[in-house]
């Protein structure tokens, strides 16, 4: 690569042509004042006459190529005494590996509007430009992996093509596996390439952030190509969360952590979607977050502080209210002049409610079996209670006590209650109770109506509960943290609690004898009632990967996504995959090199949906470092901006130019006075 020559000193070289290219010409203008003789001769009187014509003490300018000669030594000198230089790139060794980063932040578009890969691919096709004849290089590109992408060859054309195939990714940056690829490939000499020197010139393009620099290693001579600006602004999401609240398994709750690393403080709005559509929180569809510099020190934190009277912060916190599957997505919305686009946005995917199976105990309830049977449940029971008491059985999701308080339960589960309260053992209170009458039974009122339900409650909302008659309700006593759902005109009728790692959901009254069958709020009840109770069976809400991990899908996911499944079609921010499935074992997905959601076709149980999202603080921070990364030993680092030679030209001006002219003017001169 050679730049465009520069003149050192050229102020001076111009003062100095100032004063000698007018003193040259005024020579030439001036007269010569010739002196009288007396001749013999009239062959002499010709020449005396001519000098004799003008009299004013200046003459015309006419072409002399003497002075034309004159004119070019003079030129020459001054151009080198103005010192012009060229920088240039010193052609690469004998042997030479190119290595280009590809990771998440070489996508950053901080490089005259373009991509720091893009600089990194256009400054490795100029090397290879500069290669000699017998010079050889490779290629290898490299992000958590490295791969070559053309091993050694002479042939540019087959270098270059190499390079400009490298894509970009959204993986991590790691140089080990980079550097241990150019030792090895640097001990081997395919096809005779030469071997001269102990080790091949190794030419690293990146941004040098990387975490595993501590313990690099490299044999050849390292030259660290800088990509990147100091002063690039980006505002990443660096972590995220969201989880369901114990007690209210519909209430999720996302955080999110975001960092600055800017030169300069940061307003940033944050906006929360689900599904694509925007979720307003407050009066407003975004939080916004004050974010301090990440490169600032305590000390700059603490005076910005005190100077604006404001407070600074790093989190965002949501909360929602989900009974469906959903995907749940943050996104910090300052764009303006922001250089990495893969950490504006992370994701969330929020599992749809599994099949649950549902055990039934109960003496016979029609409308009850009728219900359950008849909502897809995974294989719903029905059994006596003394079944029930004999084989204690476990494994279900959901286990409903018609009429009945059992006196085996298992230490977790969910567990509904149908004119019935919980037993009490030897533990703390339970949290729904019921009085007693004088005989020790369940005492009821006679007789009760609907006073008011919670018509925000998942389970509840938008039924009419209203018009709803019961023949005779339990008197039940919730303690002051349960939810009481439904409320009647005498007393609780519906009430739901948390005790430990089970919940209970109460029905204070037999539904036999109520009108509530009959109404279309009874199977609207029973299937929400269920799909809430799936959620509070698998409280954790699906997990995101990173870049450049790989998922496995267990073979009983794949048998219930279809029988015989041959084939896996994988949707994703990079396109639309297939990939076979073997015949036998569990199947593994290639690691994603791109964030985003990826969907499988037709649809796998668990694995439906997948968001990657980048949540990496070092490959966030676009601020590239200062020196070569690692701190290689035995290796000759340079910068960039050390890489580059500086020719200059003005003893070529002299030794070529100004000396050849000169020889030239005087032969002209001799053969003129000669003559």
């Amino acid at each position: 690569m050679n730049s465009l020559p520069h003149f050192l000193n050229w102020p001076t070289a111009l003062g100095a042509a100032a004063l000698a290219i007018p003193a040259l010409l005024i020579l030439y203008f001036l007269k010569l004042k010739r002196r009288e003789y007396a001749v013999a001769s009239t062959l002499l009187w010709k020449k005396a006459i001519q000098d004799l014509q003008v009299n004013s003490p200046f003459q015309k300018l006419r072409r002399n190529l003497l002075l034309l000669l004159q004119m070019l030594v003079l030129l020459s000198l001054l151009l080198a005494f103005s010192r012009p230089v060229t920088s240039y790139r010193p052609p690469p060794g004998a042997k030479s590996v190119i290595l280009i980063d590809r990771s998440a932040s070489m996508s950053a578009t901080d490089m005259d509007g373009k991509s720091r890969l893009e600089e990194a691919k256009r400054r490795a096709r100029e090397l290879v430009d500069s290669m000699g004849k017998d010079s050889a290089a490779m290629v290898v590109a490299f992000d958590d992996t490295a791969e070559t992408v053309q091993s050694y060859t002479s042939e540019q054309a087959a270098l270059k093509r190499a390079i400009d195939s490298i894509q970009p990714t959204d993986r991590k940056t790691r140089l080990k596996l980079a550097y241990e690829l150019a030792d090895a490939s640097s001990a081997f000499n395919p096809d005779q390439v030469s071997t001269q020197g102990n080790g091949a010139d190794v030419y690293l393009y990146s941004d040098g952030r990387a975490p595993d620099t501590a313990d690099l290693s490299l044999h050849g001579k390292l030259h660290f190509e800088r990509l990147g600006a100091d002063d690039s602004q980006n505002i990443a999401i660096v972590a995220l969360s969201a989880r369901r609240n114990y007690e209210r398994p519909t209430h999720v709750q996302v955080f999110a952590r975001l960092a600055n690393f800017g030169p300069e403080p940061v307003d940033a709005p944050v906006q929360l979607s689900v599904d694509g559509e925007v979720v307003e929180t407050g009066s407003s569809r975004r939080e916004s977050v004050m974010l301090l510099p990440d490169r600032w020190s305590r000390e700059q934190r603490e005076q910005w502080a005190t100077s604006s009277g404001r407070q600074a912060g790093d989190s965002v916190t949501f909360d929602l209210e989900i009974t469906s599957a959903a995907t749940i997505k943050v996104e910090q919305m300052h764009k303006d002049h922001d250089v990495l686009a893969a950490d504006d946005v992370a994701q969330v995917i929020v599992p749809p409610p599994r099949q649950l199976s549902v055990t039934l105990v109960t003496e016979g309830n029609a409308f009850l079996e009728n219900a359950i049977t008849n909502m897809g449940l995974k294989a719903p029971q029905v059994m006596a209670p003394t079944s029930y008491e004999e084989t204690k059985p476990a494994g279900s999701d959901v286990v409903i006590f018609d009429r009945y308080t059992p006196t085996f339960l298992p230490p977790a589960g969910n567990f509904v209650y149908i004119d019935a309260v919980p037993p009490h053992d030897d533990g703390p209170a339970p949290k729904i109770s019921a009085e007693l009458d004088p005989t020790g039974s369940y005492a009821h009122v006679e007789d009760e109506y609907v006073l008011d339900w919670m018509r925000d409650h998942p389970i509840l909302k938008d039924l009419a509960m209203g018009q709803l008659y019961i023949a005779a309700a339990m008197k039940l006593k919730p303690a002051a943290d349960a939810q009481v759902l439904v409320d009647g005109l005498k007393g609780p009728l519906i009430v739901m609690s948390h005790d430990g790692k089970r919940t209970n959901l109460v029905i204070g009254f037999d539904v036999i004898f109520s009108n509530w069958p009959l109404k279309p709020s009874f199977p609207m009840f029973w299937r929400r009632s269920m799909e809430f109770l799936a959620l509070g069976s698998d409280m954790n809400l699906r997990e995101s990967f990173e870049p450049g991990m790989s998922v496995v899908i267990p073979r009983a996911n794949l048998q219930r996504a279809g029988d015989g499944l041959k084939e896996l079609t994988l949707i994703g921010p990079d396109g639309t995959k297939k990939y076979p499935i073997p015949a036998n074992g569990d199947f593994a997905l290639p690691p994603f090199s791109r964030v985003g959601v990826y969907k499988t076709e037709p649809p796998v149980p668990q694995y439906e949906k997948l968001a990657v999202n980048l949540l990496d603080a070092d490959e966030s921070n676009t601020l590239p470092v200062e020196g070569a990364p690692g701190g290689v030993a035995g290796a000759e680092v340079q910068n960039v901006k050390d890489q580059l030679t500086r020719r200059e030209w003005w003893w070529y001006l002299v030794a070529f130019v100004g000396l050849p002219l000169l020889f030239v003017e005087w032969w002209v001169y001799t053969r003129r006075m000669h003559l």
